[in-house]
């Protein structure tokens, strides 16, 4: 009986759950710093998602504007053509900007950087 245990313990690892792998949606989460250096040295598309009038007080220096609330399909695709682009996400204070790169991700984007709000940003804004 002993010996059957390891053989049982080994088909059963083997086997898994025997359902097909899920596919994980995510994006990743990344310091200020990160974000800065990344919009230093590539090619990035850096997306607030804060309101039209939060944007127009002051903004990060070639951001666009997505509001959370009006990102699909075919909004995101007018300011993120490609789903492979590098995304930099923020809003006001980090908690739209994490709904926003959820979605993104959800619509297919794969290199979805979120790095929290403008409140707390150290570099310039425009």
């Amino acid at each position: 009986m002993k010996g059957i245990l390891p053989v049982v313990l080994a088909i059963l690892l083997l086997a898994g759950c025997g359902g097909e792998p899920v596919e994980q949606i995510s994006y990743q989460q990344i310091t200020q710093e990160a974000a800065k250096d990344m919009m230093d040295q590539q090619d990035v598309i850096v997306l607030d998602v804060r309101e039209q009038e939060e944007y127009d007080s002051g903004h990060i220096p070639g951001a666009v504007l997505l509001p959370v609330n009006a990102i699909g399909e075919d909004s995101a695709a007018a300011v993120i053509p490609e789903k492979d682009s590098v995304v930099l996400v923020y809003c006001r204070s980090g908690n739209r900007s994490k709904t926003a790169s959820k979605g993104l991700a959800e619509l297919g984007y794969t290199q979805v950087y979120e790095f929290g709000g403008i409140q707390t940003w150290p570099y310039e804004i425009e």
